[in-house]
């Protein structure tokens, strides 16, 4: 038992399925309440970043994207996965926004971390506020190919983005925490916001 009388969930044995460059897919044998284990299979993720990137106006950047999972295209914010040896989750979230929108920013502070889907996998989303925008040199900007060399970049309006949320136009999970939590945050004046360098929830 844990210190606040919870069952501690114990490890027996771990069989890889399956390893790849973003995802393994493992089975464990863990241990469960009132003795016995219990066989869980899931996918241990690399982690990935998302961004708000609200400019002077109250706009949001949303891009839209094909997602061959669901088989359609989805309005989601910049964001990419942990995959860069020793980048960290800031340097890695201004990474994506210059890749997936052609803009910096200035100013970053964290809004919302997520487990997408904690039932089958550990992935862990950390979504960034980013402000003070100003947009990537033409000749500087990253050569989008695949899926990428797809992309549209749009602004909306936060509340309208919002309301896209609420409408069912804005499905991804970072996409709608983070839009939600952008929009609590400025109606509270930005005060709850975590500096960009804030450990992780763990």
């Amino acid at each position: 038992m844990s210190e606040r009388g919870e069952h501690r969930y114990e490890v027996r044995s771990r069989e890889e399925r399956y390893r790849g460059r973003i995802f393994d897919v493992v089975t464990d044998e863990v241990t469960m309440p009132g003795g016995g284990t219990g066989l869980r299979d899931l996918v241990r993720h690399v982690g990935a970043v998302a961004v708000v990137a609200l400019d002077d106006a109250g706009r949001v950047v949303l891009i839209r994207q094909y997602r061959h999972p669901v088989g359609r295209h989805l309005w989601e914010l910049p964001a990419g996965l942990m995959d860069v040896s020793g980048e960290e989750l800031p340097a890695a979230a201004l990474r994506e926004l210059a890749e997936e929108a052609d803009l910096t920013a200035a100013r970053i502070d964290v809004l919302v971390d997520l487990h997408s889907s904690p039932g089958f996998t550990n992935e862990l989303v950390r979504v960034f506020l980013a402000r003070d925008l100003t947009a990537v040199p033409a000749d500087e900007r990253h050569e989008r190919r695949d899926e990428e060399a797809d992309l549209q970049v749009v602004r909306f309006d936060l509340d309208q983005a919002v309301a896209m949320v609420l409408a069912g136009e804005v499905t991804n999970a970072s996409a709608v925490a983070g839009l939600l939590a952008a929009a609590r945050a400025r109606d509270t004046g930005w005060s709850g916001l975590r500096p960009a360098d804030a450990p992780l929830p763990r």
